[in-house]
């Protein structure tokens, strides 16, 4: 049996990689940014918040258009938008500028993760699903370790104007791949056809896929499954973006490092959440049962990694730069991989495939209204107290929120709203194999 399927897996990973890159450049270029426009770090907080301000809105619309357009055409337009957005910060003239192309960014972004959960239920049998949906959204960790590392290099030897302009111009390199080699694994040329076969067969596990309409989003957003699955994901991406926006910043000004070191520092951290996050998530695939994956097993998973990060309440407290570090890779470890593995989960539960885009978006949108708020949230604080511990500590609330909520919450599998089976009382006990 061949496996060509991974190039489909590589084309999402990096996708999202490209717009975490896009998003993780203003950070690094934060400090001269700053300086050069004279902005205070209330000012900063919204810049960097303010993609999402876009992105959330247009997420549930643009989830909707997949399942009209295609994830071909929806991701084809979004990062050639998207990249001429990023591009586009380089003609910048002060904090207005900066904000409106963050804004047109962030509302092409919101393409990326429906589109990529339609392509993981399309493309990857559900034994494969927690690896695979944990890589495509690793990306959001492996894109602040590429783009923290790249940006940090160019920008001490090109300035940062030109670094955007490369980085742009990234996204279209990315783009012509894409054009090239996507397509359904129905119609795919370069598929075997045995391949094709096992796909098309074990993508929806052991349950026959549903041919009912896409439900509205009306009746899926009174699923408590849903809220709940938002609700976990809002918690823990708090966390995620305080640390993708403000760790550079915070790195530099309490530990007085380097612009240089800080990439380093900071693409360090991410890289090593991502392997060991891919680690956890292929625990997941292989540790439950059939069954219990299909019925939301993966749930422990996401309530023990957002209570490991609880440990960034010590990160004031760290003696050393290396402690410093260790405990902000167990917080990113914990963080990125519990939203990875929650988007598993609204694959998992969902009987009707063509909800998943809906369900991704909705999801996405929880937690990026959460992230939004953190770089706001953490500029109040830093500049209220002159320190993060009041941020690191409003945090951990929210991590210990969302353990609650996918714990007590994540109890019933969401079936299609014209669905003729009848949806059980509560999950069946997990099985482990």
């Amino acid at each position: 049996m061949t496996t060509r399927r991974i190039w489909v897996v590589l084309l999402i990973f990096t996708l999202v990689v490209v717009n975490y890159m896009d998003r993780v450049a203003l950070s690094i270029a934060a400090h001269p940014i700053a300086t050069e426009f004279h902005l205070s770090p209330v000012q900063m907080g919204y810049l960097f918040s303010s993609f999402l301000w876009t992105y959330v809105i247009c997420l549930v619309p643009l989830g909707v258009l997949v399942e009209r357009s295609g994830a071909k055409r929806m991701v084809a337009c979004g990062i050639a938008l998207w990249s001429l957005a990023t591009a586009a910060t380089a003609l910048a003239w002060g904090f207005t500028s900066v904000l409106v192309a963050r804004l047109v960014m962030g509302a092409s972004e919101a393409s990326s993760y429906p589109s990529c959960g339609r392509v993981v239920r399309d493309w990857i049998p559900e034994r494969e699903r927690g690896v695979v949906t944990t890589l495509f959204n690793g990306g959001s960790t492996a894109g602040p370790a590429i783009g923290a590392l790249v940006a940090a290099t160019l920008i001490s030897h090109i300035g940062w104007r030109a670094t955007f302009v490369a980085l742009g111009v990234v996204g279209f390199v990315w783009l012509a791949f894409w054009q090239f080699r996507f397509d359904q694994p129905e119609r795919a040329s370069w598929l075997p056809e045995a391949e094709r076969s096992m796909i098309l067969e074990t993508r929806n596990g052991q349950r026959d896929a549903s041919e009912a309409a896409p439900s509205a989003i009306l009746y899926l957003l009174r699923q408590r499954t849903v809220w709940g699955l938002v609700i976990a994901q809002a918690c823990v991406v708090y966390t995620a973006y305080l640390l993708m926006t403000w760790l550079p910043t915070y790195l530099q000004t309490t530990r007085h490092v380097s612009l240089q070191e800080t990439g380093y520092l900071t693409s360090a951290a991410y890289f090593c959440a991502l392997v060991i996050g891919l680690g956890i998530a292929r625990v997941s695939d292989r540790m439950l049962s059939s069954t219990a994956i299909l019925n939301g097993g993966r749930r422990i998973f996401t309530a023990g990694l957002a209570a490991i990060s609880l440990v960034i309440l010590a990160a004031p407290h760290a003696g050393s730069l290396f402690t410093l570090m260790v405990i902000l890779v167990v917080v990113l470890t914990g963080s990125t991989t519990a939203s990875g593995i929650n988007f598993a989960i609204a694959s998992d539960v969902l009987r009707n495939p063509r909800d998943v885009s809906r369900v991704t978006s909705i999801v996405a949108f929880g937690g990026n209204s959460f992230g939004l708020a953190a770089p706001i949230m953490t500029g109040y604080a830093v500049s209220i107290t002159g320190g993060y511990t009041v941020a690191f500590r409003i945090a951990a609330a929210l991590l210990l929120c969302g353990v609650i909520a996918v714990l007590t919450m994540v109890r019933r599998p969401v079936h299609a709203e014209n669905g003729a089976d009848k949806m059980p009382a509560e999950f069946p006990e997990l099985q482990i194999t």
